[in-house]
């Protein structure tokens, strides 16, 4: 699934077109945000790919949905 990511004040959220929705992430795997899962606030789990810690953000990726 596509998904747009951005840095807010608080950390981060994650933008999904096809949903309409915008979510700050609560929860993730993985400290530099890249290769592990995150949480939105809504419950959904999303694997993110790995990529540079030092990616800018805003960004557009290629994310799978897990089951929560």
């Amino acid at each position: 699934m596509k998904i747009m990511l951005r840095k807010t004040g608080e950390g981060y959220a994650v933008y999904v077109a096809k949903k309409d929705l915008e979510e700050k992430i609560v929860a993730m795997e993985c400290p530099c945000l890249w290769g592990g899962k995150v949480t939105l606030a809504n419950g959904w789990v999303f694997q993110l790919p790995d990529m540079a810690p030092d990616t800018r953000l805003p960004i557009s990726v290629e994310a799978r949905r897990l089951e929560a």
